[in-house]
């Protein structure tokens, strides 16, 4: 942190955060705004951890009961084709150049390697650059959560394709601030999709399970991080000395605001910023909550706009990196210097709890 605050004041920059934001073509601003406006819809949360606590039985949550699932996993099994025809039926919005491009993609030219194998790594990604394919790496065995990576990473991968198709090399790569935005946006488009057709109650319990994991783990993790990251910074800028102790006792005190009254708040957690190794790559975790609050809005004009709205969604894909980020996701109507933005995103959480404790209450 020193160093980084150092090599800003060397720079001119106000501030570190200044200086990264600046490397990433936004402001302070976009940082701030998410920030005050997560911490202005904290309500959901605390309701998210109180349908928690009562689903899983318990006089009181503690932190390390959060991890625990809300449901038992879906008996349902995928075969690899299904997955694919899942991903397509849900893309097919996007009109004929992506669906056409994005079939061939899975079914023909190669694009994905699928299974598991000897000394293959865990986990899932797209990577993909002028000359190349869009590829994908996924370690497919059949569970729901697989096919939603397979539509995540597709995202990625379209993307890309958009990307570099319509830009010199040079602006073919778009940056990390939007990097997660089509990925979430197939993501949360597939969750939809399945919550509308799904026939039985236990299968949209586990849907919107998903859909609350995600939103509580990027939105509103990912902005307490970011919280906790730009508040250490300011106290170096600030000449104050960053000991053991002053950090975890902030961070302790985050945590309790973020988890809320209701939830016993084990003093262990104190250390927890110590492994999380974003912290280590300054100023990135903001990224994830902006991206899903972007995502979240696109997929909400998608939804309500169809036709209309896409064209402008598949513009945003093909600007690379030929416009800053903010610019180019303008092009897809998205405004992320009004809070507006985030706050939709809170409001859709919102809706997820309410629509899962309905549900189980009229089955339990």
């Amino acid at each position: 942190v020193k160093e980084k605050t150092t090599l800003a004041k060397t720079r001119n920059f106000k501030s570190s955060i200044e200086s990264y934001t600046f490397g990433d073509e936004v402001t302070p601003v976009i940082y701030n705004n998410l920030i005050s406006s997560v911490n202005a819809g904290l309500k959901p949360l605390y309701e998210y951890y109180e349908l928690k606590r009562q689903v899983l039985g318990l006089d009181k949550l503690h932190l390390y009961d959060v991890y625990a699932p809300l449901i038992s996993a879906l008996d349902k099994k995928y075969i690899y084709e299904e997955a694919v025809e899942d991903v397509l039926d849900t893309c097919k919005i996007y009109g004929k150049e992506y669906y056409d491009n994005l079939k061939a993609g899975l079914t023909e030219r190669g694009w994905v390697d699928v299974y598991p194998s000897r000394g293959k790594r865990g986990g899932a990604f797209s990577s993909g650059c002028p000359g190349t394919e869009p590829y994908i790496l996924l370690n497919f065995n059949g569970t729901f959560d697989n096919v939603s990576t397979l539509a995540h990473e597709a995202g990625h991968s379209m993307h890309s394709y958009f990307s570099i198709k319509y830009n010199e090399p040079h602006n073919s790569s778009y940056t990390i601030f939007v990097a997660e935005v089509a990925s979430t946006v197939n993501e949360l488009l597939m969750a939809h999709r399945k919550l509308r057709e799904c026939e039985s109650d236990a299968e949209k319990l586990y849907i919107l399970n998903e859909l609350m994991e995600t939103y509580k783990g990027t939105l509103y993790r990912q902005t307490m991080f970011a919280e906790f990251e730009r508040d250490m910074h300011a106290l170096v800028e600030k000449g104050e000395p960053l000991t053991a102790d002053r950090i975890n006792k902030h961070y302790y005190k985050l945590v309790r605001r973020y988890f809320g009254k209701d939830v016993a708040v084990d003093k262990q957690i104190a250390y927890e910023w110590m492994r999380i190794p974003h912290f280590y790559t300054c100023f990135y975790v903001y990224k994830y909550s902006t991206c899903i609050s972007a995502a979240s809005a696109i997929v909400k004009r998608i939804e309500n706009e169809g036709e209309s709205y896409v064209s402008k969604y598949i513009d945003f894909l093909k600007c690379g990196g030929s416009k800053s980020p903010l610019d180019s996701l303008l092009v897809a109507g998205i405004d992320m210097t009004k809070p507006e933005v985030v706050t939709s995103a809170i409001d859709d959480f919102a809706e997820c709890v309410r629509m899962f404790r309905e549900i189980y209450e009229k089955n339990n």
